[in-house]
């Protein structure tokens, strides 16, 4: 069957279908950018335009784009877009942070050397005419002879200026190398950060990083560390937070939803309290950690199996964002 519409064409209704289906099929198949990426790339891009810091941190900006890249990709898990869009941003930052303190330091140390070189210059014009002066004191005879030590004096003064001018100036340089090596190990430091994240499995979030202790952690209406649980995960966050004491813990309990819900309630702030002493017992200072109990809430698997009951048996670890620092 044809259709004539009022132009006089003739199109057939199964070509029309067609094309629809494959126009609703190309629809569909375009990606999706991950939620923040775009932010990341447009940090870069600012970064490696700005003609001040694009060039002076090579390597961390190379790093940087390639975490962005991965970043861009298209991913149905959002808790790993999160963590790429996470480590995407930190990249971007640590090389600004590198660029920024290679470009102070090699204005700082410019300016210094014109100073210094400026000092310099001036205390070696006063000796040159301090010396002028000796002489035309030495022709003018005799008489002249008290004018003519004075003028010595203060070319011998200049002299030791100069003198102390070089110094200052070669102290200037070692300055900016000292500076040079701190930045060095402020980006080691960071790297060595992401690498302690990444081994402790935990996910970043607006709370912090956040570290989930779940499976055999605990037995039904057990607070109880099972032998399994007393090593692994949680001698890895001892570790981590040895080595980052400005970083603080808040603990929360969880259970599966079968009992009472007072019961279930005192049972997970009982499994938090466990974690807590854990920590407390291999030399974690007890104000650095906090426990809470929330019962059932927030499962984070379905209770009518037994592996998702296992699942909402855990505790959560909130790890803090270190302070603030200004840029």
């Amino acid at each position: 069957m044809k259709v004539t519409n009022n132009g006089g064409c003739r199109v057939t209704p199964l070509i029309a279908v067609t094309v629809a289906s494959i126009l609703l099929a190309a629809c569909a198949t375009v990606p999706v950018e991950p939620v923040g990426a775009a932010a990341a790339r447009n940090n870069l891009t600012q970064l490696q335009s700005d003609p001040n810091l694009a060039t002076r941190a090579p390597q961390a900006v190379a790093e940087a784009d390639a975490a962005v890249r991965v970043a861009e990709q298209p991913e149905e898990d959002k808790d790993l877009v999160a963590y790429r869009v996470y480590m995407a941003d930190r990249k971007v930052e640590v090389a600004r942070a590198q660029a920024q303190t290679r470009f102070a330091e090699d204005q700082r140390v410019l300016i210094t050397a014109q100073r210094e070189q400026a000092r310099l210059d001036a205390r070696t014009r006063e000796a040159n005419v301090a010396e002028g002066q000796v002489a035309q004191a030495r022709a003018e005879g005799a008489e002249q002879k008290v004018a003519a030590q004075q003028a010595r004096s203060d070319a011998d003064t200049a002299q030791q200026a100069a003198a102390a001018a070089t110094q200052q100036a070669a102290a200037s340089s070692q300055q900016a190398a000292a500076s040079n090596q701190q930045a060095a190990a402020a980006s080691q430091q960071a790297a060595e950060l992401q690498l302690q994240v990444a081994a402790l499995q935990a996910k970043p979030t607006d709370r912090g990083l956040v570290l989930t202790l779940s499976g055999v952690l605990f037995a039904n209406g057990n607070a109880d560390l099972s032998p399994s649980a007393s090593g692994g995960n949680l001698d890895k966050l001892v570790a981590f937070l040895n080595k980052y004491p400005d970083r603080t813990v808040a603990i929360e309990g969880y259970t599966d939803n079968r009992g009472n819900s007072d019961y279930n309630l005192g049972l997970s702030q009982r499994r938090a309290d466990t974690v807590r002493a854990y920590l407390t017992n291999q030399g974690i200072s007890a104000v650095r950690v906090s426990s809470t109990g929330k019962g059932a809430s927030d499962p984070v698997a379905g209770n009518d199996t037994a592996s998702g009951r296992q699942q909402n048996r855990r505790v959560e670890v909130i790890i803090s964002d270190p302070p603030s620092t200004s840029r």
